[in-house]
């Protein structure tokens, strides 16, 4: 079955920006899921779709950052509503650590590739926004991951991405790849720069990026 994507896209975002999110989810759950498309095609297509005009929007000053913290809320609430509603696949015994660099508050990039990675058949840590980097160096001492998926959107960030980088690299000797996300990732040249392991621009590239650099097969 076909799907308008760009018009449901667009009557979520009307939700957002109105506070309603009944209107939001019902959106998402039942003319989404209910109409046969795959989770992944509605986080993708739909919430990031419409999470990404409301961060141009909030840039542009056409909504107030009380909007956009409103809308964002409604789109984690949504995210959680359509996991619980998601086959996840069998698990490949790789674990991803996803974390927002200290600083970092804007988190729900980092949300949206936890969601895709776990659904995918990794073993998820999602530490959420601004990590302290020492902290962020203990817990993967502690959980050992296969993969750290770091998080950056905003440009003011980036030295917090640069110290991060570095001290995990001493602290693991190099052996953890690191991939970059998240708005800055793939424009301000700072991925090349680290000589990240690998950029994900959205969470279905950063699936295909995991799965890539840690030898799994797509389930």
């Amino acid at each position: 079955m076909a799907h308008d994507f760009k018009e449901l896209k667009q009557r979520y975002l009307a939700a957002q920006l109105g506070g309603n999110r009944r209107e939001a989810l019902r959106l998402v759950i039942d003319e989404g899921i209910g109409r046969g498309a795959s989770p992944l095609e509605v986080q993708l297509e739909v919430i990031q779709a419409a999470q990404r005009e409301i961060g141009r929007l909030w840039q542009e000053s056409a909504i107030s950052i009380a909007h956009e913290h409103m809308a964002t809320a409604i789109s984690n609430t949504a995210l959680a509503h359509l996991y619980d509603c998601s086959p996840r696949a069998p698990s490949n015994g790789k674990k991803v650590l996803v974390a927002c660099v200290d600083g970092e508050l804007h988190d729900f990039p980092a949300r949206l590739v936890s969601d895709a990675l776990d659904l995918a058949g990794f073993e998820v840590r999602y530490l959420g926004a601004s990590v302290p980097v020492d902290d962020l160096v203990a817990l993967i001492d502690e959980e050992r991951p296969d993969l750290l998926a770091l998080s950056v959107t905003m440009e003011f960030n980036i030295p917090s991405l640069r110290t991060t980088v570095e001290k995990v690299r001493v602290a693991t000797n190099g052996a953890l790849p690191i991939a970059i996300g998240g708005g800055c990732a793939g424009t301000s040249g700072i991925a090349d720069e680290l000589r990240a392991d690998a950029t994900g621009s959205d969470a279905s590239e950063t699936v295909a990026v995991a799965r890539r650099l840690l030898g799994v097969a797509a389930a």
